[in-house]
């Protein structure tokens, strides 16, 4: 079985899943194409010319199966290379462009939006990593086509996608040696430093905590780019008695801090799964996520606040000053690969 994994715009958590996926349907021949992450719109739009000029000799291979982030331009790529729509298309969504959170600075990406729906349409099988994303997606294709000048068909189609559609969550590996040793208190925010992980409303929160006289230790990891919310910047001095970590760590480290995490924290208007917070809940840290996106699916409302400042900070301040409030530690054993190892192959090969 010789298949083809083309990755667009990888992702730390793209590049996470693809190394996995292949890892673990280790029997079959894969080939990997992907783009770095970088130049958004260009790469979501001109991702099949990049390849149509670089990639010529794998292209004009013949493949069983095609699986395809969301950010390939299947439709166009078919186009360009006919012979590939002969192998059965799989794309698989890590998000979608029509739940995405647009900034006052942004342009609205009608271009992203198309590309993803192009996509979607002329797979063969469509898999989302969460129901939230499916379902987002769905709804905002309808919203989105309600403002076109043409009042187009689309509801049926759209419809009938979603029937077909799978949830196939990007799992996460099983870990090889569990060494939680959590120290108390200790708060961990292991998102990407943007706008859309909502990191005002976090710090916010640990101001009112410090100023408070909560005592409470922090490591803000994750991935930083150029351009950074002001927030962290006064975050940095305002709650440097309390930093252990502060920025990006090399892999050894960022494991060791998860595993001394105690709390880890999300605060996103972003997100359609989550790899990071169930990464830390599977070396020990008791999560504490907010009541809106993919988080009802995935975890009890024991681990979850309103979504506003107040709520974060009471279910906070109970946590850090009461141990008896928290809740046991989460299950995560249903994320892992042996879980959904075998779901997987049958999307890549259905049985007939």
């Amino acid at each position: 079985m010789r298949v083809l994994l083309l990755s667009a715009y990888e992702a730390v958590s793209h590049r996470y899943w693809a190394q996995h996926l292949m890892a673990q349907l280790d029997d079959m021949s894969w080939t990997l194409l992907s783009l770095p992450p970088r130049h958004f719109s260009w790469r979501i739009r001109g991702n099949p010319l990049t390849w149509w000029l670089k990639e010529q000799a794998t292209l004009n291979q013949t493949f069983d199966v095609i699986v395809a982030t969301s950010m390939v331009d299947l439709a166009t790529l078919v186009g360009l290379f006919p012979h590939l729509g002969r192998a059965r298309k799989v794309v698989y969504f890590h998000e979608n462009q029509f739940a995405y959170p647009e900034s006052s600075e942004q342009m609205p990406q009608v271009e992203a939006k198309m590309v993803n729906l192009y996509t979607a349409l002329s797979a063969d099988c469509v898999v989302f990593n969460s129901a939230y994303n499916r379902d987002s997606f769905i709804a905002g294709a309808r919203a989105f086509f309600k403002k076109m000048p043409e009042n187009l068909p689309i509801a049926k189609p759209l419809t009938a996608l979603r029937d077909r559609a799978h949830v196939l969550p990007v799992p996460i590996d099983c870990p090889v040696a569990p060494n939680h040793s959590a120290v108390p208190r200790r708060i961990v925010w292991n998102h990407r430093w943007e706008y859309d992980k909502n990191p005002r409303d976090f710090f916010a929160v640990l101001f009112a905590l410090s100023d408070a006289g909560v005592a409470f230790e922090l490591a803000v990891l994750g991935q930083r780019f150029r351009q950074v919310p002001d927030i962290f910047a006064e975050a940095e001095q305002r709650l440097k008695a309390h930093i252990v970590a502060w920025g990006p760590q090399p892999e050894a480290a960022y494991r060791t801090l998860l595993d001394s995490a105690d709390i880890v924290v999300s605060t996103t208007w972003h997100e359609f799964q989550g790899l990071a917070i169930m990464e830390a809940a599977q070396r020990g840290a008791l999560p504490l996520v907010p009541d809106r996106l993919c988080f009802p699916d995935l975890y009890p409302p024991a681990y979850r606040y309103d979504g506003t400042q107040d709520g974060l900070y009471q279910r906070l301040y109970a946590w850090l000053t009461d141990p008896a409030s928290r809740p046991g530690p989460v299950d995560t054993s249903v994320w892992e690969w042996p879980a959904w190892r075998e779901a997987y192959r049958k999307v890549l090969i259905p049985v007939s």
